[in-house]
């Protein structure tokens, strides 16, 4: 049955998390697009023996015309899945960008295809250089915070990291007392945690 192939795209779309990736299904997904391809060929063909048999494809009703109806509703439908199924997987990624940071973690890249780990490099690579350009750093809290400090608990030892106009050794499980802004990044990457008393 027409479609089917791509509507399994969409269902496995459907049945992860909000904000949550599964491993892109290169298989179906080409198989999807030799349907394509094939209902694009039936159409072809179909409109081409329409045309030699010097009948009006406008007002034609046979079973040729019907053939190639259903052959382009179906390349159509194809179409439409393929593109919401890249659409809403790249919604996700740029997602990545703001809630993780420019590196995505290993177990999230091997669930993106090639194509889409280019368009993250070349999102993030965007975001860095208008951030860089303008001065102002995005990547923070979208809702201002009551307090520009936060008390933080280092998870994993990170080293000595520069901090604005100081320098600072962050060991795992030490606490500090830092500016929000400062700590965002290394939250986000689960490298430290709010310490809420």
């Amino acid at each position: 049955m027409y479609g089917r192939r791509a509507a399994q795209l969409l269902r496995e779309l459907d049945s992860c998390e909000a904000g949550q990736l599964a491993t892109f299904n290169s298989d179906v997904f080409d198989q999807v697009i030799r349907e394509c391809d094939e209902h694009n060929t039936q159409f072809q063909s179909l409109i081409r023996k329409m045309v030699e048999q010097n009948l009006d494809i406008e007002t034609t009703r046979n079973d040729d015309h019907y053939g190639a109806a259903v052959h382009h509703l179906s390349l159509l439908r194809n179409k439409r899945c393929l593109m919401a199924y890249m659409y809403n997987r790249a919604e996700v990624i740029q997602s990545f960008r703001w809630k993780i940071g420019p590196v995505l973690p290993h177990e999230i890249q091997e669930k993106l295809h090639f194509s889409e780990k280019e368009y993250f490099k070349s999102h993030s690579a965007a975001i860095k250089s208008y951030i860089s350009e303008m001065d102002i750093d995005l990547t923070v809290d979208m809702v201002p915070p009551k307090d520009p400090y936060i008390q933080v608990r280092v998870l994993e030892d990170i080293g000595e990291v520069s901090l604005g106009d100081h320098s600072i050794s962050l060991t795992k499980n030490s606490l500090h007392f830092l500016r929000r802004t400062d700590t965002e990044q290394f939250i986000s990457q689960g490298l430290m945690e709010e310490f809420l008393e």
